[in-house]
Parts: C-alpha cells; sequence; structure tokens
C-alpha cells in the first residue's frame, strides 16, 4: 500500500512540475518584456522650439511658443528587460527665431533685441542614440508606461536668413546661408574661425506609452537637447568692424555679410519685411514723434551694444512629440524547405 501510495504521490509532483513548467512556458512565449525581449519600430510628429540669443530661458513662455516649428522622426526601440530600452532615432527639427516677433510688445520684452532686429531658420537633421529607464515595468498586461530618457545625439545644422526688401538689395526676400558669410568676423584675421555644423548634444526628456494591442503603442514625448553649438541662430558675440567686411575679396560677398551682420538700421521687421518698426523703436529710444529713430541709430551706432546675449552659454532645443510604434513579432517565420 505505501508503495502504490508512494507512486501516486510521485505521479501527482511529476504532474504538477509539467503544468507549472506549460504556464511558464506560455509566459514566456506571450510576455515580451517580462521574459523576451521585443523590439518596435515607429515614427512621430510634433513641435520643435529654440531657446538661446533670440529666445532666452529667462523669457521661457515667449521663448517656448511664439517660435514654435515643427519636427518629423523615425525610430527603432530594442525593449532589453521590463525596466530597460534602448534606441536609435532620426529626426529632421525646424527651429527658428526673431527678435521682432519676441520683443514687439508685452512687459518682459527686451528693447535690445527689438532693435537689433536679428532672425533665423535652422533645419536641423539629428541622429540620435538613447537609453530609456521605464519607470512602470513593461509586462504583458500593462498597457500604461511611463520613462525618462537620455543618451546622445549628433546633428548637423545650417542657420539661414532673409535678405531685406529693398530696391538696391541685391536679392530679395531669400534665405541665405549664413556660416559662409561670417557675420560676426568669422574667417577673418583676428576673429574666430568659421563655426562648426555638425555638433552633438545631449538628449534628456520624459515620456509617456499606451499599448493599443499587442501590436501597437502610442505615446507622448518631451525631450530637450543641450547643444555644444552656440550658433544654431548664428548669434553669439560681438558686431564686428566694417572695415572687416570691405575687405573681403569677394565684394557681392562682403556687402551681403555687412547687410545680414546688422539689421538694426531695417524700418521693417527683417523676416517677413511686414511689420514697421518706427513707432516701437520711438518707444524703446525715448525719442519724440519728430525724430526718425533710423536716422538716430544710424548717428550713434553705440545704442547697438554686443550682437550676442549670452556668448559662455549654447544654444538648445525642445522637442515635443506625438508618436505611434508598431511592435515586431517576436519570432520569425521560415518557409518550408522544398
Amino acid at each position: 500500500m505505501k508503495v502504490i501510495r508512494g507512486l501516486h504521490v510521485l505521479r501527482f509532483a511529476v504532474l504538477s512540475v509539467a503544468i507549472i513548467h506549460i504556464i511558464q512556458s506560455q509566459s514566456f512565449a506571450q510576455g515580451y518584456g517580462r521574459f523576451m525581449p521585443y523590439s518596435t519600430v515607429g515614427a512621430g510628429l510634433g513641435t520643435a522650439s529654440y531657446y538661446g540669443d533670440m529666445a532666452p530661458y529667462r523669457r521661457v513662455i515667449a521663448s517656448t511658443f511664439r517660435s514654435m516649428r515643427f519636427n518629423i522622426s523615425g525610430e527603432y526601440t530594442r525593449h532589453f528587460s521590463p525596466r530597460f530600452a534602448g534606441r536609435v532615432s532620426l529626426t529632421w527639427a525646424r527651429l527658428a527665431g526673431d527678435d521682432y516677433t519676441q520683443n514687439k510688445s508685452g512687459s518682459a520684452a527686451n528693447h535690445n533685441f527689438f532693435i537689433r532686429n536679428l532672425h533665423f531658420r535652422n533645419d536641423v537633421k539629428e541622429l540620435a542614440l538613447t537609453g530609456i529607464l521605464n519607470l512602470v515595468p513593461d509586462q504583458p498586461k500593462s498597457r500604461f508606461n511611463a520613462y525618462f530618457f537620455g543618451g546622445i545625439a549628433f546633428f548637423a545644422h545650417n542657420p539661414k536668413a532673409r535678405l531685406p526688401v529693398d530696391e538696391t538689395a541685391i536679392e530679395k526676400q531669400k534665405w541665405v546661408a549664413l556660416r559662409p558669410l561670417g557675420t560676426e568676423g568669422q574667417g577673418h584675421e583676428g576673429y574666430d574661425k568659421p563655426y562648426s555644423l555638425v555638433k552633438f548634444a545631449i538628449p534628456l526628456g520624459f515620456g509617456i506609452s499606451y499599448k493599443i494591442n499587442d501590436r501597437f503603442k502610442i505615446g507622448g514625448e518631451v525631450g530637450m537637447r543641450f547643444t555644444t553649438s552656440d550658433y544654431l541662430d548664428d548669434v553669439s558675440k560681438n558686431y564686428p568692424a566694417s572695415a572687416v567686411f570691405l575687405s573681403d575679396n569677394a565684394a557681392e560677398n562682403g556687402q551681403i555679410a555687412q547687410t545680414m551682420s546688422n539689421r538694426s538700421l531695417e524700418r521693417y521687421e527683417a523676416r517677413r519685411a511686414q511689420g514697421d518698426r518706427t513707432d516701437i523703436l520711438r518707444k524703446y529710444l525715448n525719442l519724440d514723434a519728430n525724430t526718425d529713430p533710423i536716422e538716430y541709430l544710424r548717428a550713434n551706432p553705440n545704442v547697438l551694444g554686443v550682437r550676442g546675449d549670452s556668448p559662455k552659454k549654447n544654444d538648445s532645443y525642445l522637442l515635443g512629440t506625438i508618436k505611434v510604434a508598431y511592435i515586431l513579432p517576436y519570432t520569425v517565420k521560415c518557409p518550408p524547405l522544398k
């Protein structure tokens, strides 16, 4: 009897182990994130805001929203564990800044920036490698997740601005690249070398995601890019001496460079040439109604001060993105051999 009872116990133990093994195997097969790494591919669309010499942090609301542009991205993410994932992404972000738009009104408007009258547009192409830390473990039944991310990014950029509208201008309202012009004297004796158009940045941010079903996720993400360049806007230091441009071997290029370096003597806003600055300039310069502010600035160039706002602080940009991701199958089924 003891032998038979022992056999029953052994049979029950073996059956229990087998059931547990089957359950664990099914969990392993079905539970991406908990037991099995998986991958996603995705795309995103969102906003881009720049912070720098034309949009300082001290006016964070105006800097974020008044010159907001767009970004488009694509990415591949590998989820290694419930807590950690790695991502490679490509992003095209348009950044912009405009002294007129930022400072034409408001109690915090910077009068010196309005007088300066600079603007720019910069299409940034970014390759980023980031690590993702999930705040909620990624498990089979999890729908909602939140995460932090950080890493390194390499980007190419090329700041541009519009030529002024003027009958004597070489060209009208055309976007021209600013780096070759050396608007702060770069490339000339006694001045800095031309700045690099390829730099790296540190991306840091926060995101949330929601799993719609076994194949798709949607989410939102906000991330700063702290760059190693102060020239996303082509502005950093001082106005160069006018003789720098006159001595340029290419007379036409020197004329354009001088025009693009100092836009303070233009009566209209530099970017769109629509807003007449006369009345606001009178107000900011404390001039009477009979004084032409443009002629006043021409006679008093010392009013301009420095060209850049913070030469020791690099520029940065903020990306806000809505994303859709596709969860790749865990295994690839090979076709049968014939």
